[in-house]
């Protein structure tokens, strides 16, 4: 299984990334790390070098990396964070390992709703299928290289409701160079259509305080998910991004999403370390 760590603090946040992503792509970590925490990013199944044998299920890869945390003398981790396509791994963590997992964060997650409509899906299976993948995303950096402007306004239109062209206009340059980095790295392997099987609904056995983070301008991830978690979750609080799109860390009002990720992480370590 690959994996990432980063930062030296003495607690621990495990983040499952999103769709498309692996463990080598950074995205939001700096949060945690400024927090004072160690961040371990793990390669979800398909993704990266980490293969599906890691986790033929939601629930099989979070008891692997339940037991990679003790392996490396993990004995509680500050929050498990779930990205878009890996909050339900966040969640199943979370429900399976009470005793391990403190805390949830859920960024722009998908939560048990069905996910994702019908057009995404047929066209996921065929566009993202693990023998087409490599054409299209190389397909898709060529475009990125000789048309950036095109290429982002393609990319950028399934992650938001409002109009491109308002969307890409709030990016600051070094937003926009970010975002099309990030974009001209991604790989589905065969992790994305993994992500989009069924995952059971594990809310119910949810314990610890949770962070639900998300913007009703998702075109991605329909703010209802957000809303049915923060439902059925007890302890669960929803912050509403006034983010354009999927890609909350790009929005005018992370700042203060990041103060209140920061508060929200802080307030249990200090608990935690009776302080």
């Amino acid at each position: 299984m690959e994996y990432r760590t980063h930062g030296d603090g003495a607690g621990t946040v495990v983040v499952f990334h999103g769709g498309h992503v692996r463990a080598q792509l950074a995205l939001g970590e700096d949060v945690f790390t400024d927090a004072g925490f160690r961040v371990l990013i793990p390669s979800r199944p398909g993704y990266g070098r980490t293969p599906m044998t890691a986790g033929a299920t939601v629930t099989d890869f979070a008891d692997t990396i339940a037991r990679l945390c003790r392996d490396r003398e993990i004995d509680q981790i500050a929050a498990v964070v779930g990205i878009s396509a890996g909050g339900r791994t966040a969640l199943t963590m979370a429900a399976r390992h009470p005793d391990l997992v403190q805390r949830v964060i859920l960024q722009s997650s998908v939560g048990f709703l069905p996910w994702p409509d019908r057009r995404t899906r047929l066209g996921g299976r065929i566009v993202f299928h693990p023998r087409v993948e490599a054409v299209t995303w190389a397909l898709l950096r060529t475009a990125i290289r000789f048309a950036p402007g095109p290429a982002l306004r393609l990319l950028t239109r399934d992650l938001s409701l409002l109009p491109v062209d308002q969307v890409l206009a709030q990016l600051s340059a070094a937003d926009r160079a970010t975002l099309t980095e990030l974009y001209a790295s991604m790989r589905s392997g065969r992790g994305f259509v993994a992500d989009m099987r069924p995952v059971a609904d594990c809310t119910a056995h949810i314990s610890q305080p949770t962070l639900i983070i998300a913007t009703r301008n998702d075109r991605a991830v329909p703010f209802a998910h957000a809303q049915s978690l923060a439902a059925a979750i007890p302890q669960a609080e929803l912050v509403e991004s006034r983010a354009d799109s999927h890609m909350i860390w790009f929005g005018s009002d992370y700042p203060a999403v990041a103060a209140k990720i920061r508060a929200f992480l802080l307030a249990d370590h200090h608990t935690v370390c009776g302080t």
